[in-house]
C-alpha cells in the first residue's frame, strides 16, 4: 500500500485510491463514523496533485486547501454531501493514524481536527463563491441541480441539448465570475516538484558557530552600528556621501575605498551592503538619513538569526548583485529573473551529489532565461555572457553569506553522463547546448556545493513551499508503523539504514515494536515494504531474521516470500500449507495493487472452473491478515460463487459452439 505516486502513474494511484476509500469506508462503518467516498476520493486527489504528492501527509496549509479551494473548484456532489465534508476528512485523517499510514512529519490528528473545525466557519462561504469554482464543475454542478445523472451519457446528452436550447436556467452572473477567475486564478492544482534526497546535517551548535562565522553577517553588523541611532546623511539622490561610503568600505572590507568614483553610487559592494541591511530591515532610511533600526538590536546580537534573515533578503538582491544597466542596455535577463532562478539554481546544488560544476547550472539558467523571454526577441551571446557572469558574481556573493563553497576543478563524470548518444526525448538538454556543455566539462571550471548552513536554508525554503525534503534523523520520535512508512517509501537504502539506527538509539535499541508494527499492518504489500526496510538494513542479519519469522503466525507469509526471492528456499522446500500460504499472500498484494476485478479475471484465466475451490482453500489457509481475507471473501470468492460459471452450463459435445445453426454471411 503505497501513500506516494508520481504523476504518470496513473493506474497505480488510482487502484491505490479506490483500496484506501473502500477500507476507510468499512472502517468508518464499524465504528459509526461519517465517511462519503466522494469525499475520501477528492481528498487523496487533492494531495496527489500537489506539489509534493504524498496522500497521507497532512497538514494545516493542506487541509484549508482541500476544504477552502479544491473542494470548490472540483467536486460536484449534492449540498447536503458537500456540507458533510469536513466531517467525511477528519474521518479519513483518523484512519490514516489508525492504520499506520499517517506520515509523521505532518501534523497530529488532534491538531488538524482542529484545523478543521476552525475552517469551518469560512467552508459555506468558499462553497458559495462563484470564484472559487471551476467552469467545469459550474456545468457539472448546473446538472446535478436539475436532476440530471451524471454517470448516465445519454442523460447529460439531454442536458446538453436542453441547454444549447436554451431551456435551462443558471446564474449568468455566477458563470462570468467562474469564467473571470479561472483566466487571472491559478486554481488549487500544483505542478508536482522533484523529490529531494534524504540529508544530513551537523549538531545544531556546530551550524550556529558556522552562522557567527560569515563575512556578510559581520558585514551586516558592522554597518548596522557605523549607521547608528543617529544615522548618516544622504545625498539628494539617496546615496551615501562619497567619504561616508570610503569610510564603510573600509570597515566593512570592501576594498573600494581607494577606487577613483565621483559617486558612492559606482562603489558596487558597498551598495550591496546597504541595499542587503534596508532589505533585511537593519537600517532605514528617514529624513535623508540612514539610521539603525532600534527594533533590530536583538537580531544584531543573534548571529544564525541575523545568517537565516540574510539569506531570505538575498534573493531580492538581482539588481544589486548583477551588473547594472547602462547607456542604453537594459539590466541582465538574470537580474530581471533572479528571484525565481536563483531558488531554483540553489535547489538543483541542493539535490546534486558532490561539486557541481557552475557551466551546468548556468546552461540550466540560459535555458530558463529563453523560455521566459521567448528567446529571439533581441537577446544575443552578449546577453548570455553577461547571465553567466551575473551568475558567477551572486555564487560569490552566497560563498561570503556561508551558503555556498566555491572550488576550481575537473567536474565529476556524473555530469557529462547524461549529455551523450541517447534518445534524444530523454535528453535533458538541446544538441548545441549537450556538446558545449561536453567540451567545457572535460577541463577544469569553477565548482559549487552547497554548505551544511546552506542545505539547511534551502530545506526550509522547500518546505515553506510545500515539498518533500526529508532529513536524517527527524523521524526519531515517529510511531514504527509511520516510520517504516516513510523509510520504504522516501528513502535510499543508506539513508534508511542511518535513520533506523538513529531510531533505534533513540528506543534502547529494542526492535521489538518495529516488528510488531508489521504484524499490526492491514496493508500487506506495506507489510512486505516495512519488512524490507528492516532486512535490507542489516543485511548481515536479515536472512538469519526471515528465518526466525519462518515460524511467525502473522509475518511467517511475508518472511517465506522473501526467503523465496532470495533464493534462499525453493518452491520444494515448502510444506503443504506454507505453498497455499504464499499462493494467499500474493493473491491479497494483488487485490490491494490491481482491485478485485483483476484478481478474478487472473484466476479464472488460471484457474478456469477450479477458480472457486482455489479461493476457498485460500480462505481455509488460516493466512493471518484478517482484513484482507475479509476482502478476499466478500470482493472475490462470493462474486465468484454467484456468477455462473461459463464451462458448466455447456452442452456436453458444444465445444464451445452456441446451440442452433449458424447463418452463413
Amino acid at each position: 500500500m503505497r501513500t506516494y505516486f508520481e504523476p504518470d502513474e496513473d493506474e497505480e494511484f488510482e487502484a491505490a485510491k479506490d483500496l484506501l476509500v473502500r477500507r476507510c469506508l468499512d472502517w468508518a462503518g464499524e465504528r459509526g463514523l461519517p465517511a462519503d467516498g466522494l469525499v475520501l476520493a477528492a481528498a487523496l486527489d487533492s494531495r496527489h496533485r500537489s506539489r509534493d504528492g504524498r496522500l497521507a501527509f497532512w497538514n494545516a496549509e493542506q487541509v484549508r486547501r482541500f476544504l477552502l479551494e479544491w473542494i470548490p473548484q472540483y467536486v460536484v456532489a449534492p449540498r447536503d454531501v458537500l456540507d458533510a465534508a469536513p466531517r467525511s476528512l477528519v474521518t479519513l485523517l483518523r484512519y490514516l493514524a489508525a492504520t499506520g499510514l499517517r506520515d509523521p512529519r505532518g501534523a497530529s490528528v488532534e491538531e488538524l481536527s482542529a484545523v478543521v473545525g476552525e475552517t469551518v466557519a469560512e467552508y459555506p462561504a468558499a462553497l458559495d463563491d462563484p470564484a472559487r469554482q471551476g467552469i467545469a464543475k459550474f456545468w457539472a454542478q448546473t446538472a446535478l441541480d436539475s436532476g440530471v445523472d451524471l454517470t448516465r451519457p445519454k442523460e447529460l446528452a439531454r442536458f446538453q441539448r436542453d441547454l444549447d436550447a436554451g431551456r435551462v436556467a443558471y446564474d449568468a452572473d455566477a458563470l462570468d465570475a467562474v469564467v473571470e477567475a479561472r483566466f487571472v486564478g491559478a486554481g488549487p492544482d500544483e505542478e508536482r516538484a522533484y523529490p529531494q534526497p534524504p540529508i544530513t546535517l551537523p549538531p545544531a551548535a556546530e551550524l550556529a558557530e558556522a552562522a557567527g562565522r560569515s563575512e556578510i553577517v559581520r558585514r551586516l553588523v558592522a554597518l548596522a552600528e557605523w549607521a547608528g541611532a543617529d544615522g548618516r546623511a544622504l545625498t539628494g539622490t539617496g546615496n551615501l556621501r562619497l567619504a561616508d561610503a570610503r569610510e564603510l568600505a573600509e570597515l566593512l572590507g570592501t576594498g573600494e575605498q581607494d577606487l577613483k568614483v565621483r559617486s558612492a553610487a559606482e562603489m558596487r559592494r558597498v551598495n550591496l551592503m546597504v541595499t542587503w541591511a534596508k532589505n533585511a530591515r537593519l537600517v532605514r532610511v528617514s529624513k535623508g538619513r540612514l539610521l539603525r533600526v532600534a527594533k533590530a538590536a536583538p537580531l544584531l546580537r543573534d548571529p544564525e538569526r541575523l545568517w537565516i534573515r540574510a539569506f531570505e533578503v538575498f534573493f531580492d538582491l538581482g539588481a544589486a548583485i548583477g551588473a547594472p544597466a547602462s547607456g542604453w542596455d537594459v539590466q541582465s535577463v538574470l537580474v530581471e529573473l533572479f528571484d525565481e532562478v536563483m531558488p531554483d539554481v540553489l535547489n538543483s546544488a541542493y539535490g546534486l551529489p558532490g561539486w557541481v560544476p557552475v557551466v551546468r547550472l548556468q546552461e540550466s539558467v540560459w535555458l530558463a532565461c529563453q523560455e521566459y523571454f521567448r528567446i529571439g526577441a533581441g537577446m544575443d551571446h552578449s546577453d548570455r555572457e553577461q547571465a553567466d557572469e551575473d551568475l558567477v558574481a551572486a555564487l560569490e556573493v552566497l560563498a561570503e553569506l556561508g551558503a555556498v563553497e566555491l572550488s576550481h576543478g575537473v567536474a565529476d563524470a556524473l555530469y557529462s553522463s547524461d549529455l551523450g548518444d541517447l534518445d534524444p526525448d530523454e535528453q535533458p538538454l538541446p544538441y548545441e547546448a549537450r556538446a558545449r556543455l561536453l567540451e567545457r566539462l572535460a577541463e577544469p571550471g569553477l565548482l559549487v556545493r552547497l554548505t551544511p548552513l546552506g542545505m539547511r536554508a534551502v530545506r526550509d525554503r522547500m518546505l515553506a513551499d510545500g515539498r518533500d525534503a526529508p532529513l536524517v534523523g527527524e523521524l526519531a520520535d515517529a510511531a514504527p508503523a509511520e516510520l517504516l512508512g516513510v523509510l520504504a517509501q522516501h528513502y535510499p537504502e543508506d539513508e534508511a539504514a542511518a535513520e533506523l539506527d538513529g531510531w533505534l538509539a533513540a528506543h534502547g535499541g529494542d526492535a521489538g515494536p518495529l516488528l510488531d508494527a508489521v504484524r499490526a499492518c492491514p496493508f500487506r504489500t506495506r507489510a512486505s515494504a516495512m519488512l524490507g526496510v528492516l532486512t535490507e538494513a542489516r543485511p548481515g542479519e536479515a536472512l538469519s531474521l526471515l528465518r526466525d519469522l519462518r515460524g511467525d503466525r502473522v509475518l511467517g507469509p511475508l518472511a517465506l516470500i522473501a526467503l523465496l526471492n532470495a533464493e534462499e528456499l525453493q518452491q520444494d522446500d515448502l510444506t503443504a500449507e506454507e505453498q497455499v500460504l504464499v499462493m494467499t499472500e500474493g493473491l491479497l498484494g494483488l487485490l490491494e495493487l490491481a482491485g478485485p476485478e483483476e484478481v478474478i479475471s487472473q484466476i479464472t484465466t488460471t484457474a478456469g472452473p477450479n477458480a472457486p475451490q482455489i479461493v476457498e482453500a485460500m480462505l481455509e489457509s488460516g493466512h493471518p491478515a484478517e482484513v484482507s481475507m475479509a476482502e478476499l471473501r466478500r470482493l472475490v470468492a462470493e462474486r465468484l460463487r454467484a456468477r455462473p460459471h461459463r464451462f458448466r452450463h455447456m452442452s456436453a459435445g458444444s465445444r464451445g459452439r452456441r446451440s442452433g445453426r449458424r447463418r452463413r454471411p
